[in-house]
């Protein structure tokens, strides 16, 4: 696993972090920072033989970012997985979703929810979540509203074999 965390050792509380590049400091150069970050990483693995499938990219939320930064990340999830490699998230009980929402860490399920369906819209592929059984229904639910995924079970007004009648020249 390939991960960004904006140069702070991991639980670094980021105080007055900035990202600023040959393109200035702009809302972007966060996300800027991060796709160079796990492209050079990607690489780096790739290349010391690590097969590419097996490579997890891993934007980071909250380490080494501030909570506009976590959220401009989120937004841009999809330049993440432009990168070719699968995807992995950590949104679950964020301090960015209570800082977002102004809630303590109990209270942070729909903010995690809203953000792993955003996620998941945008290609992340891997999610760590504490709360399973909502996140893969979340991500489930994701995937049939993008195409992806068939529904479950689908009986409203479809026929028995589920082959709807315009694919059968009915």
């Amino acid at each position: 696993m390939v991960s960004h965390t904006g140069g702070l050792p991991p639980r670094t509380d980021p105080v007055d972090v900035r990202y600023a590049d040959g393109h200035g400091e702009d809302e972007l150069a966060v996300v800027r920072d991060v796709v160079a970050v796990l492209a050079r990483g990607a690489r780096a693995a790739v290349e010391a033989g690590v097969p590419s499938e097996r490579v997890l990219v891993d934007p980071t939320l909250d380490f080494g970012k501030t909570t506009r930064h976590s959220l401009t990340t989120l937004r841009h999830t999809a330049d993440v997985a432009a990168l070719g490699f699968p995807v992995l998230q950590a949104l679950s009980r964020k301090d960015f979703v209570g800082e977002t929402l102004d809630l303590e860490v109990e209270e942070r399920l729909e903010g995690t929810l809203a953000a792993t369906a955003v996620a998941a819209w945008l290609g992340t592929a891997v999610f760590r979540a504490h709360d399973v059984r909502a996140t893969r229904r979340v991500v489930d639910m994701v995937a049939s509203i993008r195409g992806d995924r068939p529904p479950a079970r689908a009986v409203r007004g479809e026929p028995a074999d589920g082959i709807p009648r315009t694919a059968r020249g009915a």
